[in-house]
């Protein structure tokens, strides 16, 4: 078995490491380290979240670090201020026992005049957020022209969240002759864009298979009402006495609204979202880590960089829009060789979707019932009952109390004493599931009769399509990028060959126009302007009166497919569709490639349109 030993780091390297109790490298260390000692080429290197990936890049560029010198050296880029702040830790414990190794932590929502001011004293290795490091480098602030190392870490995410532009900007500031270091969880196209841009032929390393969740996540779905989601929430909570968790949300809203309900029913839970301010985030992030915070309501974006490695359960309150997303979820929990479990509240015609995921994740997901009233009394019981017994009795202490208590219970029977103590502790759970039906359905329930709130949504035509690599993350990274457009709620998003069709809050339909017309994708000038119907195809139809375009139900059949919008959180109604549709003939179509001809139930059809409302966090 290989130890750290035996990798080639430096006597003060191995002495932090013996410290922290570090002795077998990950498989993602053993192989990194060694490469980077002894080579000098740019590497790509592939493995889950919760890997030890800081480790493998950080020690052996510590390892070669010119000593004493306080010249900057090697910079870290992650998509989060949590991460950089990890990272950064993680680094200060590596070099306890190396000599005159410094690092800093940058990044946004704190004081920048205080970060300017480390950099003038002197650091080794930079660790931070794209857009700080970019605004460091305008300010003349941050010079990278003589660096030896750059890390992209959690590259696919960095991208995902619209960093690109950043990231550009940074990279063109750096020397030829650098080493650069890409970890990514996942090898997206724009991640491979990236690579080839900015790195001369990397050699590859790959821990385990692309896009696998990890060995020791199991992975539930429980199918319900849209209606009853919340419910089925609590229920499922309520039965598991110990979860500590994160609990993802699609957008901010719904993020505060869902942990809003919570609280008021007495749950242990606190938002996470784009709109907690940077001082609020700190504090809520550590009382989480504290378990002052048993659940953790998040969005996507907000919950990027948290490493926490003892998480019990993920829980996908809805479904994220990709299924490379549901990867990075799932791999929250079940680190550090611990055991852990990803929970999934579906709809009934979501079932596609999450056949979809398991066959990606390469693992059975498990279809589970909600549980009944019995069943969650039953495991707050038990779990009561077991935190008794692991109690520890000092009977020194207690022994001066136990006389006046022996009278207290005087002529009480052992079941007297036991059928008054599940009644207090059950009281709560027996009162609130005295009376509870099964929320339990099926994946076949008929169409509900759901109708798109277009009132809301202002819909837009830009010069992009799939010929031009353009996709839904395409739009979710450009409209992240531009300041003014944070916080909008994306509705119906159609991707054809030379353009796309886009639906956002009418509220922001001006910025749209300043934001994005004439700024630049990929090299190419933008054209936005207001789409109406006929900037759509033709749509063919199929059995007269049954076929085409049914704008109050959102069907479609014999054409492209098929929208319903709603959105299902708190069971309102919004304009951006959750699809819902039945296509009977025509052409399956996919972003960029075409599909074979034949019969859909509507589970494939996330492959070729994002129908459910969104918000950009």
């Amino acid at each position: 078995m290989t130890t750290f030993k035996d990798l080639g780091l430096n006597k003060a390297i191995q002495q932090s490491l013996d410290d922290l109790g570090f002795t077998t490298p990950s498989p993602i260390q053993a192989e990194s380290i060694p490469f980077l000692l002894s080579s000098s080429e740019d590497l790509i290197a592939l493995a889950q979240t919760g890997t030890g990936k800081t480790a493998a890049f950080s020690l052996p560029i510590i390892h070669q670090l010119e000593n004493n010198s306080t010249d900057l050296q090697a910079i870290v880029l992650c998509p989060t201020r949590e991460l950089a702040l990890q990272i950064s830790k993680d680094i200060v414990s590596f070099t306890k026992h190396s000599k005159s190794v410094t690092s800093l932590a940058v990044y946004g929502g704190e004081s920048i005049t205080n970060q300017i001011s480390a950099l003038r004293r002197g650091v080794n290795i930079v660790v931070g957020t794209p857009g700080r490091v970019h605004d460091l480098i305008r300010r003349k602030a941050l010079k990278l022209q003589d660096i030896r190392w750059v890390v992209l870490d959690e590259a696919d995410e960095m991208l995902d969240m619209g960093f690109k532009d950043d990231l550009d900007a940074v990279l063109a500031e750096t020397p030829e002759d650098k080493q650069t270091l890409l970890f990514s969880a996942t090898m997206s196209s724009s991640v491979r864009s990236i690579a080839s841009k900015y790195m001369s032929k990397p050699h590859e390393i790959s821990v385990g298979e692309k896009n696998i969740g990890a060995d020791n996540v199991t992975h539930e779905y429980y199918i319900v009402q849209a209606r009853d989601r919340y419910e089925a929430l609590r229920r499922l909570v309520d039965s598991l006495p110990d979860i500590y968790g994160i609990l993802f949300c699609r957008t901010r809203r719904e993020t505060q609204e869902v942990a809003d309900k919570l609280k008021e029913h007495h749950y242990n839970a606190e938002p996470l979202h784009g709109e907690i301010t940077q001082n609020m985030r700190t504090q809520i992030m550590d009382k989480f880590r504290q378990k002052k915070i048993q659940l953790l309501v998040a969005t996507d974006v907000a919950a990027r960089g948290i490493d926490v490695s003892d998480l019990t359960h993920v829980i996908n309150y809805n479904l994220p829009d990709a299924n490379e997303t549901y990867i990075h979820r799932s791999g929250r929990t079940g680190r550090a060789q611990k055991s852990g479990t990803s929970i999934t509240i579906l709809h009934p015609k979501e079932r596609g979707r999450i056949m979809d995921i398991q066959r990606k994740v390469g693992k059975q997901f498990i279809h589970k019932q909600v549980p009944q009233g019995e069943d969650i009394c039953k495991s707050q019981l038990l779990g009561f009952i077991d935190k008794i017994k692991e109690a520890k009795v000092n009977e020194e202490q207690i022994k001066q109390y136990l006389p006046a208590v022996n009278e207290k219970l005087d002529g009480m029977s052992r079941e007297d004493l036991i059928n008054h103590f599940i009644s207090y502790e059950l009281s709560h759970f027996l009162e609130a599931y005295e009376v509870s039906r099964d929320l339990n359905t099926t994946a076949t329930s008929g169409p509900a009769k759901e109708r798109m709130a277009n009132e809301n949504v202002a819909s837009f035509k830009v010069n992009l399509g799939n010929r031009d690599g353009f996709d839904i993350k395409g739009l979710f990274g450009l409209i992240n990028s531009k300041r003014d457009l944070k916080g909008s709620e994306i509705g119906r998003v159609d991707v054809f060959p030379t353009y796309s069709i886009f639906g956002i809050d009418k509220q922001y339909q001006e910025k749209v126009m300043q934001a994005l017309n004439n700024s630049s994708y990929r090299g190419k000038t933008l054209e936005i302007s207001p789409a109406t119907q006929s900037s759509e195809p033709r749509r063919k139809s199929f059995g007269g009166s049954k076929g085409g375009f049914n704008g109050s139900r959102g069907r479609e059949t014999g054409g492209r497919g098929s929208f319903r919008g709603r959105n299902e959180s708190g069971g309102n109604r919004g304009f951006g569709g959750r699809s819902e549709g039945k296509r009977e003939g025509g052409f399956k179509k996919s972003f960029g490639g075409a599909g074979k001809k034949g019969k859909s139930d509507g589970s494939d059809i996330f492959k070729f349109g994002y129908s459910k409302k969104t918000r950009v966090s």
